[in-house]
């Protein structure tokens, strides 16, 4: 075994080489597989920043002040686990944050093609960061927030696919 490391010079060269990974999506809403990948991940890092990225020419069903509320709450037990908000490519704000890791959660072969395409394009722009891989487990896999959406626009009850921390006002699509 080897000494333990003490002294602040030590400590700023063991923060500066944690594993820091970040979660990106729209979180529109938070799903349970959204959580259950980021539960999955957390100890494979020192540092999990669940980042909803932020696209003007896209129509969100949920506000972004909504939204970071669910996954903060999802999530405020855990300390390794930080939720913030980009703009851009997400490769670019894997930079700004420090973070060499990216995750992303796959349901299907089609969730891998694309993946796959989008893990290559961004190695190409910035080598240092990976991207890892994490299937949805089995009973999760159909699970999305494009079909969450679908089912609340449609007036059912989805209590069943997100988080408890999700709590959709019962006139919200009338104030839509």
């Amino acid at each position: 075994m080897g000494k333990p490391i003490f002294g602040s010079s030590h400590m700023k060269y063991l923060k500066m080489n944690n594993k820091i990974a970040i979660f990106p999506g729209s979180f529109d809403p938070i799903t349970i597989g959204h959580c259950d990948i980021v539960k999955r991940a957390l100890p494979l890092f020192d540092e999990i920043i669940i980042a909803i990225g932020v696209n003007n020419q896209k129509k969100y069903l949920f506000p972004l002040e909504m939204r970071l509320e669910w996954i903060k709450n999802a999530f405020n037990d855990e300390p390794k686990i930080r939720v913030e908000t980009y703009v851009g490519l997400t490769i670019n704000y894997c930079k700004s944050a420090g973070a060499n890791y990216i995750i992303r959660g796959i349901r299907n072969s089609s969730d891998f093609e694309y993946e796959k395409t989008i893990a290559h394009l961004n190695n190409a722009m910035m080598p240092g960061v990976e991207t890892i891989l994490m299937t949805a487990k089995p009973d999760l896999s159909s699970i999305s927030s494009t079909i969450v959406r679908e089912i609340i626009l449609g007036k059912g009850d989805v209590t069943q696919f997100v988080p408890s921390s999700v709590k959709i006002p019962s006139n919200f699509l009338e104030l839509q």
